[in-house]
């Protein structure tokens, strides 16, 4: 929601005064655009600034973006991810939408009341394999194939057959040059709400079939960071990676029929991590999922390090 602080300056303004109170000189502070461009001037980028408002999809999109401008020769380093603060504007805006639980997150429980908000940013520095293997670097993982697509079906609601989310699994899946069965862990988008987490099991089931994966959402950890979430997921889906710990997801105290996936409950378990799936399913449809490997656990030429 760009400069969280002006937003609730120029809204507290709006309210008290009505538009005659609101100072002009805050509106062109406001816009999203002007994130990173600040970032850009600070480290003395000069390339592209890009900014994707794209809901709490935002996060996966800019690394599937970044990914493809490297591979397409336009980069060879990219700073991406994603920021949000959380203000009143945000907060009311999601209780108006009875989203919100009433004490505690709990993805894929049978009992889970909605979501609860977080803030937060998370930044990936992409490069390609020849500038990383030319500066000697060390690459903390790969990022193979991303899917984007989107339902345009409801605002907060997503389609009830799943159909784009299915589809972004499967680009992403498909682009790595893998199949299903070598994915070895599914970080969730898992935002704790009825109609999402039953859609997202769906999901799973579809792509995995009797397959079980164990998956788990970060949300019930750190709340839902809105357009930071998937790039803070993203970054915890490369610390899987790096030390085969599959984080849990807490408050899970009921399964739910409606639910039947393997969540990696309460505690954290140990496993085989070699390829991940990051799942960022967004508000309006966007769907943008983006897998992740150990270095040289993918088939797909020219991965971008991370």
């Amino acid at each position: 929601m760009g400069e969280a602080g002006v937003l609730e300056e120029l809204d507290h303004a709006w309210i008290a005064k009505g538009t005659a109170g609101v100072r002009r000189a805050l509106l062109p502070k406001y816009g999203s655009t002007l994130l990173p461009i600040h970032v850009a001037r600070a480290i003395g980028a000069e390339g592209s600034v890009l900014t994707l408002p794209a809901a709490c999809a935002a996060g996966n999109y800019a690394l599937g973006i970044a990914t493809d401008m490297i591979r397409a020769g336009k980069a060879d380093v990219v700073v991406t991810g994603a920021a949000e603060m959380l203000q009143e504007l945000q907060f009311s805006g999601f209780v108006r939408l009875a989203a919100m639980a009433p004490t505690k997150c709990q993805p894929f429980d049978l009992n889970r009341q909605g979501l609860i908000l977080g803030e937060g940013a998370g930044i990936l520095v992409l490069e390609s394999e020849a500038h990383a293997v030319r500066r000697n670097a060390s690459v903390l993982a790969e990022v193979g194939g991303h899917g984007m697509t989107c339902d345009a079906y409801h605002i907060t609601r997503p389609h009830p057959e799943s159909a784009g989310s299915i589809g972004a699994m499967r680009q992403a899946i498909e682009r790595s040059g893998i199949g299903p069965s070598e994915i070895d862990f599914v970080n969730a988008h898992g935002t704790g709400t009825k109609h999402n987490d039953a859609a997202e099991a769906r999901l799973m089931r579809e792509i995995f079939g009797t397959r079980t994966v164990p998956i788990s959402s970060m949300k019930s950890m750190l709340g839902h960071c809105m357009g930071a979430a998937s790039a803070l997921e993203a970054i915890g889906c490369v610390m899987t990676l790096q030390t085969g710990v599959y984080p849990p997801t807490i408050g899970y105290e009921t399964p739910d029929p409606e639910c039947d996936v393997d969540v990696v409950a309460n505690e954290a378990r140990r496993g085989k991590a070699d390829i991940v799936l990051n799942n960022s399913l967004a508000f309006g449809g966007y769907n943008s999922v983006t897998c992740l490997a150990r270095p040289g656990k993918l088939p797909a030429p020219e991965a971008a390090a991370a």
